[in-house]
């Protein structure tokens, strides 16, 4: 297997230097090293060897695919937002250069510090500070978080259940959706934000188990960049991490809350440090009335053809909480198959068709873990149902919402695989039974003499 992944490996960094001569190059030299650091940490964990060659294959997969996109310029017709971020991103670090008048774009993007993604700004311009200007080396680099977001499903599967069909399955379909793919292989946000919030969880869910410098550590970071990425999923991981913390996986010792506490206010000052109270009252000053919340999503309803639910009115109690069921519909299976009008909805049909039919298995497995392993499972459980609940009344668009889906479905993958191995586990019982008892009904019967028989009944 791993020569095989070496020899697709070399294949695909031919194409790239053919297909892609001048980008191609640094692209690569920049991720490099960030596929090396990630494969070195993968092989030191328990199932290091699947992990690895599940790393490998789902980063190559993105590569294809993102240098497709990069080399037809299909960045308009899959993500548009990649050609903002390239021109702010080289803004940026012309402004780094002591070239003032590309500041007035930066400012006008990052409005104070109230604008959604300003950190992908950032980002980019680092990369290009490295590379120069190159899409195709932000595309890679998104490449490593997307397939690196494969392994910490895995890990998070583990400190959970913990069980390894469980865990694997959870991280084939974290490395292979292809929404996660196409949203991870281009110059997007979603990419990073994805690993961002497996990160978090997955350092949640381990903090909240025995103390580790090293998690804690990654909690603030991940939290502070997801605060510059999307606002809005910053405060509702806060808000499960804090609650997960007082709640407690175990019973409530002197040296648990010790270890909360000090959880808790490390990632506190981390936080004021970093200037949070500063951009949430920016934040709240711009999103924080109903009414711009209702003018948001009436301009994504009626912005496009797959607008829907352009009646609602999300600006009252009453308005929003009737938007849900809809809401909520059209975020978990939309798009339907009498929406599949144009090329870009056709080509999510595969996917569409394999989630339609993964529904009852996120049924039953949320019904298994969230009655055996809620303890476990709360700070994912708190996160995905209010991220779902605030998406459901936001969003009035069925590209936008089937996007945002993506942020969600690592977390929902993990009520998958519980359903589908449960499944599984019941049907090898039944097999295992029938063979055993196959085998009894082969299996010659004792012979008894007449004696033998007359003692007995006597």
């Amino acid at each position: 297997m791993n020569g095989l992944l070496l020899a697709i490996a070399l294949v695909l960094l031919a194409i790239i230097f053919v297909m892609a001569p001048a980008d191609g190059g640094p692209a690569a030299l920049v991720c490099v090293p960030l596929v090396g650091l990630i494969a070195f940490a993968i092989h030191r964990l328990d199932d290091g060897k699947f992990l690895f060659r599940l790393f490998i294959a789902a980063f190559l997969a993105r590569v294809l695919i993102g240098t497709a996109i990069y080399v037809f310029h299909w960045q308009s017709f899959f993500g548009g937002d990649a050609l903002t971020y390239d021109y702010l991103g080289d803004s940026l670090q012309h402004v780094w250069l002591g070239k003032l008048e590309y500041q007035r774009a930066i400012d006008v993007f990052y409005a104070g510090g109230s604008s959604s993604g300003w950190g992908m700004m950032y980002m980019v311009a680092a990369i290009y500070k490295i590379s120069g200007r190159n899409m195709l080396a932000v595309q890679y680099v998104n490449c490593v978080l997307g397939a690196a977001t494969a392994p910490l499903a895995y890990l998070m599967a583990m400190e959970i259940f913990p069980n390894k069909k469980v865990a694997r399955v959870a991280a084939v379909l974290t490395a292979f959706f292809p929404s996660l793919i196409i949203w991870s292989c281009q110059g997007l946000k979603d990419g990073p934000i994805v690993f961002l919030l497996a990160l978090s969880m997955l350092a949640i869910l381990k903090l909240g188990a025995r103390f580790s410098l090293k998690y804690l550590v990654a909690l603030a970071i991940a939290l502070c960049c997801l605060l510059t990425l999307r606002f809005y999923v910053f405060y509702i991981v806060a808000l499960a991490g804090a609650a997960a913390f007082i709640l407690g996986r175990q019973r409530l010792t002197a040296q648990s809350f010790a270890r909360q506490l000090i959880v808790i206010s490390f990632v506190t000052m981390t936080l004021a440090y970093f200037g949070v109270s500063h951009y949430a009252t920016e934040q709240l000053e711009v999103y924080g009335s109903a009414d711009q919340l209702q003018r948001m999503r009436a301009d994504a309803a009626q912005s496009a053809e797959s607008g829907y639910g352009r009646d609602v009115d999300v600006s009252t109690t009453s308005g929003a909480l009737s938007a849900v069921p809809l809401g909520l519909t059209y975020l978990l299976l939309a798009p339907f198959p009498w929406q599949f009008g144009s090329l870009r909805q056709m080509l999510t049909l595969p996917e569409m068709i394999v989630w339609w039919f993964a529904i009852p298995l996120l049924a039953l497995g949320g019904w298994f873990t969230v009655k055996h392993r809620i303890r476990e499972i709360a700070p994912i459980v708190i996160f995905t149902s209010l991220l779902t609940l605030t998406y459901s009344i936001v969003q009035g668009n069925v590209g936008t919402a089937y996007r945002q889906r993506a942020q969600l479905l690592v977390f929902y993958f993990f009520f998958v695989a519980v359903g589908y191995v449960l499944i599984k586990e019941k049907r090898e019982d039944k097999r295992r039974k029938k063979e055993s008892q196959h085998e009894a009904e082969r299996r010659p019967r004792p012979r008894v003499n007449k004696d033998q028989k007359d003692v007995r009944a006597a």
